[in-house]
């Protein structure tokens, strides 16, 4: 072979062999990585156009897949879509592309979307078969933990309460296993109106959704935080018993006001707003019943601001414990506070802030012999064919207080639905604890929040409720309650549970 023969055929061999190495860098070194990217439209399409798995509660399908006539082959529509919005969010072309976002707002569709859209390793086989059988892939399916019941009973009972143009939110939980029951954030949107495969209408409705002073898209109940008031006073209890000072059925200071140390004045003055919360000593239960600041406000600065700390922390405060949607916003006990602060805190005021999901743990937690339960969204995920594949394990989270402590509370909050102002949770045959509150928002013409968190039966607990009303334009100011608001919407969810 001449000299420039040999010459060709090795620049040719050369050519060959980084046009190999190529391919193979671009197929499996980068193949993750562009089959990810956002500017692949092609990725793109085939993971918008596959057949998704269903979301369900109960036996219903909230959430589908469903045959469509269009280049895209399926829609994902959503049945009951108001009702169920908080909890599936939405799929559409924008983010049919998984994404390492954190801070973005994730809902079932996304945390779960390797399951729904069949790429979970646990469907390896399954995809085999579509494979080998020349069918497309098919997603798995995701089973919520959520009661229908209780979820409608939420939903019809704090929409009928704050109207249309009302904000707040209802959280269930099985106190016994950490499953979200119920879970409401109101308003509500359509998720179906952002699923669609008209892009210009998806962008005009996320648009409108997203300009809506009233943050529909926001799901209150794990990420809205407001001053819990009176039902932090839950926490106080919990922390005066024990510290070892107290039991429930002992006397603690009661009083028409009390001024914070440190203070004088209006400013540094706790009182209770008319409330009958006897002189010096009063009953414990007296205290809970009538919901006594200057009771809790005394106690939380005997047990100190310590104490209260790790008291409202063994329920969760100041962490986050939900990964089945995300983001949570932390529910905040503050650290550092002086003495006034600390009283303030003690009757869930000063800095003090919380979720509804939150508060329904510290029912939960209380409710649940002092072991507080990891909450949690996703009962299960299913292959194609409705089998089981995982089943997610209840997990302690917490030993908040003792089983003689978790007791005594329970017994002050029965007090409190039987003698107090927790009476509109009461249910006929059973025995419910409950706990009301109203709290402050800080602004002068911003009305107070309602409060309510309650769990029944008290002496078998199957079901724990936390309820606020964040705003409610029909209601005067002087009606906002949390008993007389919340009260019947807790009442209708736990009905629900234990039918």
């Amino acid at each position: 072979m001449n000299k420039p023969i040999r010459t060709v055929s090795v620049g040719i061999m050369l050519l060959f062999l980084a046009l190999m190495l190529n391919v193979t860098y671009l197929q499996y070194w980068r193949a993750d990585s562009l089959d990810s990217d956002p500017e692949n439209r092609r990725a793109v399409d085939a993971t918008f156009s596959q057949e998704r798995g269903a979301v369900l509660v109960g036996r219903q399908a909230v959430a589908e897949s469903v045959p469509s006539d269009d280049r895209y082959e399926f829609q994902r529509t959503y049945a009951k879509p108001l009702l169920y919005a908080h909890a599936t969010g939405w799929f559409n072309y924008y983010n049919a592309q998984s994404s390492d976002c954190t801070t973005c707002q994730q809902w079932i569709e996304q945390t779960q979307n390797d399951i729904l859209s069949g790429d979970d390793d646990r469907l390896f086989v399954t995809r085999l078969v579509d494979l080998l059988s020349n069918q497309g892939q098919k997603g798995g399916n995701v089973q919520l933990t959520l009661d229908p019941e209780a979820q409608q009973a939420a939903f019809d009972g704090l929409r009928q309460t704050i109207g249309p143009d009302g904000q707040g939110s209802v959280v269930a939980l099985d106190p016994r296993t950490g499953k979200v029951l119920a879970m409401v954030s109101l308003p509500s949107f359509d998720p179906n109106r952002l699923a669609s495969h008209d892009l210009s209408e998806v962008n005009a409705a996320y648009e409108q959704l997203d300009a809506d002073e009233d943050d529909p898209l926001n799901n209150r109940a794990i990420q809205t935080t407001l001053p819990p008031g009176s039902t932090f006073k839950i926490v106080t209890a919990a922390a005066a018993i024990e510290s070892g000072e107290y039991t429930a059925a002992d006397q603690v200071p009661g009083g028409a006001t009390y001024q914070l140390p440190l203070t004088s004045g209006e400013t540094g003055l706790i009182d209770n707003e008319g409330r009958s919360c006897g002189t010096s000593l009063i009953p414990f239960a007296q205290a809970m019943e009538q919901s006594c600041n200057t009771t809790f406000a005394r106690l939380a600065v005997e047990v100190g601001a310590d104490a209260m700390r790790d008291q409202a922390e063994a329920f969760g405060f100041n962490e986050e414990y939900f990964d089945d949607l995300q983001p949570q916003a932390e529910s905040v006990f503050p650290r550092d506070m002086n003495e006034p602060e600390t009283g303030q805190s003690g009757i869930g005021q000063f800095e003090v802030r919380a979720t509804p999901l939150q508060m329904a743990m510290v029912a939960a937690g209380i409710a649940n012999d002092g072991k507080v339960m990891r909450p949690y969204l996703v009962d299960e995920v299913q292959s194609p064919e409705f089998e089981r594949i995982e089943a997610t394990e209840p997990e302690l989270l917490s030993e908040a207080v003792s089983e003689s402590t978790a007791n005594q509370v329970t017994e002050l909050m029965v007090s409190t639905v039987d003698n107090g102002t927790a009476s509109p949770a009461a249910i006929d045959g059973i025995s419910v604890a409950g706990k009301t509150g109203t709290a402050q928002s800080g602004v002068d013409d911003v009305p107070p929040y309602a409060w309510f968190t309650s769990f029944a039966p008290a002496d078998d607990p199957q079901v724990a409720v936390a309820i606020v009303i964040q705003k409610a334009p029909g209601i005067d100011r002087g009606e906002i309650a949390g008993g007389l608001l919340g009260g019947p919407i807790a009442k209708a969810v736990m009905e629900a549970v234990i039918r």
